[in-house]
C-alpha cells in the first residue's frame, strides 16, 4: 500500500504486510539515515506490535516518521476490514 504521510519530512510510506508481518517498507523522502534504518528495523516484525510501539512519537506537528509508519500500519488494516 502507498500511504500519504502528513507533517514530516517524508511524503509517503510503501508499505507491504503479510500474515501480521511487514515483508516491505520503504519511505520516500525524508532523512534517509533514519528512515532506512527505520523501515530495516520494522522488516519481519508483527505489525499490530509495531503500530503499538510507534504511536505518538513526537518530532514535530505533534507527529514524527515513527508516528506515520503507525498511522500507515492501521491504514492497512482499516482498509482490510472494508
Amino acid at each position: 500500500m502507498h500511504y500519504k504521510t502528513k507533517g514530516t519530512c517524508s511524503s509517503a510510506i510503501d508499505l507491504d504486510i503479510k500474515d501480521d508481518t511487514i515483508v516491505d517498507c520503504k519511505f520516500i523522502g525524508g532523512c534517509r539515515g533514519n528512515t532506512t534504518g527505520l523501515a530495516q528495523m520494522v522488516i519481519g516484525q508483527n505489525a499490530k506490535e509495531v503500530m503499538q510501539k510507534l504511536r505518538g512519537i513526537d518530532c514535530r506537528a505533534n507527529t514524527s516518521c515513527p508516528d506515520q509508519l503507525s498511522r500507515a500500519i492501521e491504514s492497512y488494516y482499516n482498509q482490510q476490514a472494508q
